[in-house]
């Protein structure tokens, strides 16, 4: 199974994270600001290497915390 971010995800999602193709863990590329976005969501998809390919979609929620309150 490969995963990796849907067609839908926003360029702002692109730039903020990167998600392992083998494991799937999505990681942080740059830094959080909370009065900039105070969530994100983030559709990905899971793919197998079959033949036609079977997949299938989830969207992961990201809620940012404000660390100065």
């Amino acid at each position: 199974i490969i995963y990796l971010f849907s067609r839908r995800v926003s360029t702002t999602v692109k730039e903020m994270f990167s998600i392992d193709e083998n494991r799937g863990e999505i990681r942080l590329q740059g830094k959080l600001d909370y009065e900039e976005m105070d969530s994100y969501e983030i559709p990905v998809e899971a793919r197998d290497k079959g033949s036609p390919p079977l997949s299938g979609h989830c969207k992961v929620v990201l809620e940012v915390l404000d660390v100065n309150d």
